[in-house]
């Protein structure tokens, strides 16, 4: 069961409707105990760092998301969502993330902002959520900012727009992120989905 954080700053529809393609069973996470009930978690998110991580904590679902990462349990952040999985963010310098992957989120360097439409990902050979034989897929962008991990080996996909190449998926150990939309990605996209459940 893959539990679906509803902590309102997520794009909740577009990921249940890809888990529903994929015969997938999932359930809406809304309370931070309801997490124990999962074997997976994923993280949605649309907006603001510092609002919705500010949710997070509130909700005492910051907490729980830690506590359920050191267990092992693996969780995949999507978009915003990914950016959460780091410890900070240039977009709200006062915001904490949630730590599970070391670094912060910087604000993207290319000539056009925000990074909006497809383009190809480059995996890192050991992307779990990847094939990284295959031929490079295209992914869909939403995006002004992106993850920067400290450690390299945490860089699990990269992309190249104006001339910039940059983080696009975080991976250690449990824990994933990816700054572009599955969800809206066409079959690429639903492939990174049920390999998450089956990681």
């Amino acid at each position: 069961m893959i539990g679906v954080v509803d902590y309102g700053a997520g794009n909740l529809l577009s990921v249940t409707n890809a888990l529903d393609a994929l015969d997938l069973s999932w359930t809406h996470v809304r309370r931070p105990r309801e997490l124990d009930d999962c074997g997976r978690i994923l993280l949605p998110g649309v907006g603001h760092f510092a609002a919705a991580a500010g949710q997070l904590k509130a909700s005492g679902m910051s907490a729980a998301l830690q506590a359920v990462a050191r267990k092992g349990k693996p969780v995949l952040g999507v978009c915003l969502g990914a950016q959460l999985m780091l410890e900070a963010s240039d977009e709200a310098p006062d915001a904490v993330g949630l730590g599970l992957i070391p670094g912060r989120v910087v604000r993207l360097k290319t000539k056009t902002i925000p990074h909006m439409g497809w383009n190809r990902v480059k995996p890192a050979a050991s992307a779990r959520l990847f094939d990284a034989a295959a031929t490079p897929p295209y992914f869909y962008f939403a995006h002004s900012f992106v993850c920067a991990p400290v450690e390299k080996s945490h860089v699990a996909a990269e992309t190249t727009c104006d001339a910039e190449t940059f983080c696009v998926a975080v991976q250690r150990d449990n824990i994933f992120g990816v700054q572009f939309h599955p969800e809206k990605s066409a079959g690429a996209g639903l492939d990174v989905l049920r390999r998450f459940a089956t990681c």
